[in-house]
């Protein structure tokens, strides 16, 4: 099971880089026609509620289907409803686990994308809560 420890983001904190002008070619390469326009704000291009919204990052592999890997860090908004087929922070008995969250006739399950793992159905009798929804994962891309 994937399980996560939690980080609450700086609300005062600019992160502003370079922003490439052009963007860039997932197929074919095209040749560069400029350099760095602007400046982005991570802040900005993140987080729409600061209040609302931490950082956490996951332990486990119970997601690496659907692109979660241990270590990487989620960027979670716990003022965002939770919809049907949304990736989610919930707290069941408890833990904290990241799994998508599945609603239907039968209840809650929380659903892992990892075969190695089984789709978790919310008894009714549980404490459960969906803490909040992923809305960016950030991952280290270098060896």
């Amino acid at each position: 099971m994937s399980t996560l420890e939690f980080f609450k983001l700086e609300e005062s904190s600019d992160l502003s880089l370079q922003l490439f002008e052009n963007r860039i070619q997932a197929g074919f390469p095209s040749p560069a026609q400029g350099a760095f326009a602007d400046t982005v704000d991570l802040n900005h291009e993140l987080i729409n509620n600061p209040a609302a919204t931490f950082c956490a990052r996951v332990i486990g592999d119970s997601m690496v289907d659907s692109g979660i890997n241990e270590g990487d860090l989620l960027i979670i908004d716990r003022s965002l409803d939770p919809h049907d087929g949304d990736i989610a922070v919930c707290f069941i008995d408890g833990d904290f686990t990241v799994k998508r969250i599945l609603v239907n006739n039968d209840g809650i399950s929380l659903v892992p994308a990892n075969r190695k793992y089984p789709v978790i159905k919310v008894p009714k009798e549980s404490n459960f809560m969906i803490w909040g929804v992923v809305s960016h994962i950030i991952k280290k891309m270098n060896r």
